[in-house]
Protein backbone atom coordinates (compact mmCIF):
# COMPACT_ATOMS: atom_id res chain seq x y z
CA UNK A 1 0.00 0.00 0.00
CA UNK A 2 1.69 3.44 -0.94
CA UNK A 3 1.45 6.50 0.71
CA UNK A 4 -1.37 7.63 -1.68
CA UNK A 5 -3.59 4.84 -0.83
CA UNK A 6 -3.31 5.09 2.59
CA UNK A 7 -4.47 8.56 2.69
CA UNK A 8 -7.91 7.72 0.20
CA UNK A 9 -9.30 5.29 2.58
CA UNK A 10 -8.86 7.15 5.69
CA UNK A 11 -12.39 8.76 6.55
CA UNK A 12 -13.41 12.25 7.14
CA UNK A 13 -13.84 13.35 10.65
CA UNK A 14 -14.73 17.13 9.75
CA UNK A 15 -12.78 19.94 9.65
CA UNK A 16 -12.24 23.42 8.09
CA UNK A 17 -13.36 22.37 4.87
CA UNK A 18 -17.23 20.97 5.91
CA UNK A 19 -18.31 24.28 8.34
CA UNK A 20 -20.64 25.89 7.33
CA UNK A 21 -20.93 29.46 4.88
CA UNK A 22 -17.67 32.16 5.50
CA UNK A 23 -20.16 34.94 5.79
CA UNK A 24 -22.23 33.54 9.08
CA UNK A 25 -18.90 32.88 10.50
CA UNK A 26 -17.86 36.52 10.49
CA UNK A 27 -21.23 37.58 11.47
CA UNK A 28 -21.04 35.64 13.94
CA UNK A 29 -17.93 36.86 15.14
CA UNK A 30 -18.70 40.37 14.71
CA UNK A 31 -21.57 40.33 16.74
CA UNK A 32 -19.58 38.87 19.51
CA UNK A 33 -17.53 41.57 19.49
CA UNK A 34 -20.18 44.05 19.13
CA UNK A 35 -21.76 42.76 22.58
CA UNK A 36 -18.79 42.21 24.17
CA UNK A 37 -17.98 46.23 23.30
CA UNK A 38 -21.26 46.90 24.98
CA UNK A 39 -20.62 44.85 27.93
CA UNK A 40 -17.49 46.55 28.41
CA UNK A 41 -18.99 49.70 28.16
CA UNK A 42 -22.14 49.18 30.30
CA UNK A 43 -19.60 48.01 33.32
CA UNK A 44 -17.32 50.81 32.90
CA UNK A 45 -13.93 48.96 32.13
CA UNK A 46 -13.48 51.59 29.81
Amino acid sequence: MTTNAATVTRARTGGPREDGPKILEHAMGWTLVVVLAMFVTQLGLL
